[in-house]
């Protein structure tokens, strides 16, 4: 059974890479990844307010109420109990290195224009394979256009790929109004991949102590959809590499990814949740259905289910959203069932 793919120019023994989480904190779980079967890292994110300590722009970002990281586990600290900064995330890197075979990719999270460019900088000099833009952006003031955060992820991409020589990966929201020209236009600023999508964490209320407070709520397999629709329409479109990221548990969420268009299927709440033994299940998982379906490769299914190849393109538009709706039928205790 042939497992392998590419991803940003990388032969991988199969498609799934450990996304940014905690996990990659340790190198004995970089090394524990391998064993199981993930096929490349990518490590926690590195964030700018770590290595300039801007105390200012921290509390800016900190004051809106909103997580403001992927992989995040509570608010920011303060500053001085980080429990990494900037010289050690990137000995982490080189550590890794060392450590595995694999791949091993940087993530990073920046505010301004020079941090984007000078800590990708320093990453690929830490002897990352690839690096991978987590461009986490709430924008809250009611001044700022649609437009001009769109040019502002653009801006970020074409800055780092002139800097950089190593692959760039971009990890957008699912926001945008015109989701697919936002991606074809990050391409065109030179992006290899689009990692789809960010899974922007929302604040909760605690009513007892009146205060906005973090609530992590890790993903679950319904959570894929929208990834899996939008990498089905923009498959064959654009000349770029799909990580499919968002609510990735099972063997058949991994499949169903390749099917839409995906390279690769980026792995995170499963295995803080499950432990990192689920690598080596849901690779199992994957060789039996294929044995069973008759699939000799992952090349061989790629796209086959997007939007180019189906029988029902609509199936993706409107069409699909009319059909579910006119499908629900009342019983006769006046219970609506599908």
């Amino acid at each position: 059974m042939d497992l392998t793919t590419t991803y940003m120019g990388m032969q991988l023994k199969n498609p799934l890479v450990a996304a940014a989480s905690p996990l990659s904190e340790h190198i004995d779980n970089i090394r524990l990844l391998e064993e199981k079967g993930a096929s490349a890292v990518v490590m926690y994110s590195l964030f700018e307010e770590q290595i300039t300590r801007d105390s200012d722009t921290l509390d800016h970002f900190l004051s809106f109420g909103a997580e403001s990281h992927g992989e995040a586990l509570s608010y920011f600290p303060e500053m001085e109990t980080y429990r990494v900064g900037p010289q050690e995330y990137l000995e982490g890197i080189a550590q890794a290195k060392r450590a595995v075979d694999i791949p091993v990719m940087g993530s990073l999270n920046g505010v301004s224009s020079g941090g984007w460019i000078e800590y990708a900088r320093l990453i690929e000099e830490a002897g990352a394979d690839g690096l991978e833009l987590n461009i986490y952006f709430i924008p809250t003031g009611i001044q700022m256009t649609g437009p001009e955060v769109e040019q502002m992820y653009v801006d970020i991409v074409s800055d780092v790929k002139k800097t950089v020589k190593i692959p760039v990966a971009v990890k957008l929201s699912p926001f945008f109004s015109a989701t697919g020209n936002m991606a074809k236009r990050l391409v065109d600023a030179g992006a290899d991949a689009l990692v789809m999508f960010n899974r922007f964490y929302q604040p909760d209320f605690d009513l007892e102590e009146l205060e906005v407070v973090p609530n992590l709520v890790l993903s679950n397999s319904f959570e894929m959809r929208l990834p899996l629709r939008w990498i089905a329409v923009l498959y064959g479109r654009l000349q770029v590499d799909f990580a499919i990221s968002r609510g990735v548990h099972t063997y058949d969420d991994v499949l169903k990814g390749m099917m839409a268009g995906a390279n690769v299927a980026q792995l995170a709440s499963e295995l803080l949740r499950n432990g990192i033994g689920r690598v080596g299940e849901i690779l199992g998982g994957m060789q039996e259905w294929m044995e069973a379906h008759e699939y000799e490769s992952i090349k061989q299914m790629r796209g086959s289910m997007s939007m180019k190849n189906v029988k029902e393109p609509a199936a993706f538009e409107r069409a699909n959203y009319m059909k579910v709706l006119h499908s629900w039928k009342p019983d006769p205790t006046g219970r609506l069932h599908f």
